[in-house]
């Protein structure tokens, strides 16, 4: 049993950096761990435009230290509205790399999301033509529908039908959590793959419940059965190509997680690669952790692996209860794998 391994160095395809301050307490979290990255645009106002994505990332280049290799790829976010050439031309320019699609209220800052997916087919048709993906945050927002089972009604109401539609279209179906989903993306062609996030692979539902109600462990899509968390951590670690990382690391601050309404999102971007480098260990499924991390996402987004390459040991740490400021996943538990040379490990 290998206690080193060296791996290309990865990348995160799903991540929330917030804006202003918040932006400049978590940026570098990602950016130790990873050399891209692709940015949500759920801001207030959400990123529409090319010319907002080029600020947004100028601010995050600006809040990034100079001495991390960090390279931000920009979303846009899907209106009812929103036009067609203004997604063609910042694809073309270099500024868009993908769009993302969030239904209505699905999540946080999403109340300008789509609300019907029929209005946007143009929209859909031009990024299935010029090879854009599209990023799919996969629930219905309707409340007669259980929360547990909004992933899996998606799928066959929302998500097949569109794919039917759209079959040349590019699709990442984002944070799945359900095993319908992983067999719903294990069947599907190249034109479909799907991220999954640590927290998907440790936890299930009953961690929100545990010992009272535990908002830390609260997000969107929620965490589901144990065997739905089982499906995930199979399909992660398989080393089928269809699946890749993407911690959809989402900040906020305690007053906002802990209030009578709390938001949902996790922070897992302080050790996300060593939560997920615990998992392949657990599986026996180390010599898949590479391209879970470093290699399907490039592939899937037709970009280069990154020629850097990052060494993990098996060395047991202490996650810290705080990370300025903010609860991480994992606070106060040990992790067994660790990043060399990583400054923000505490040591057993």
């Amino acid at each position: 049993m290998s206690d080193q391994i060296s791996i290309i160095a990865p990348d995160d395809w799903h991540v929330h950096l917030r804006d202003g301050e918040m932006l400049n307490q978590v940026v570098a979290h990602t950016a130790r761990r990873f050399q891209r990255a692709i940015v949500m645009p759920n801001l207030r106002p959400p990123v529409t435009t090319v010319a907002a994505a080029r600020a947004y990332r100028d601010r995050i280049q600006a809040a990034c230290p100079a001495d991390l290799e960090f390279t931000p790829l920009m979303t846009a976010y899907l209106t009812d509205s929103i036009a067609p050439a203004e997604l063609e031309t910042g694809f073309r320019e270099g500024v868009f790399a993908a769009a993302k699609l969030y239904p209505a209220n699905a999540t946080t800052n999403s109340a300008a999301g789509v609300t019907d997916l029929l209005q946007i087919d143009p929209v859909l048709e031009t990024m299935a033509r010029i090879g854009m993906p599209l990023l799919i945050h996969g629930e219905v927002t309707d409340s007669e529908i259980d929360i547990f089972d909004r992933e899996a009604v998606f799928i066959e109401r929302h998500l097949a039908p569109l794919r039917d539609r759209h079959p040349e279209l590019k699709v990442v179906f984002e944070h799945i959590t359900t095993e319908q989903a992983v067999q719903y993306v294990s069947s599907a062609d190249r034109h479909l793959a799907a991220t999954i996030t640590p927290h998907h692979l440790h936890i299930n539902r009953n961690a929100m419940f545990a010992g009272g109600l535990r908002s830390d462990f609260y997000c969107l899509p929620v965490a589901k059965r144990e065997c739905h968390r089982q499906a995930l951590r199979r399909a992660a670690t398989s080393g089928d190509p269809r699946f890749f990382l993407g911690t959809d690391t989402a900040p906020h601050e305690r007053a906002s997680k802990e209030s009578a309404c709390g938001c949902a999102g996790i922070f897992n971007a302080p050790f996300a690669l060593e939560s997920y480098a615990q998992v392949f260990d657990e599986e026996d499924a180390l010599e898949h952790l590479e391209a879970f991390t470093s290699l399907n996402g490039p592939a899937f987004y037709n970009r280069p692996a990154n020629t850097r390459r990052i060494t993990l040991q098996r060395r047991d740490h202490l996650v810290p209860e705080l990370v300025n400021g903010l609860v991480p996943f994992h606070a106060g538990e040990i992790l067994s794998w660790a990043v060399a040379d990583a400054p923000d490990q505490v040591q057993l």
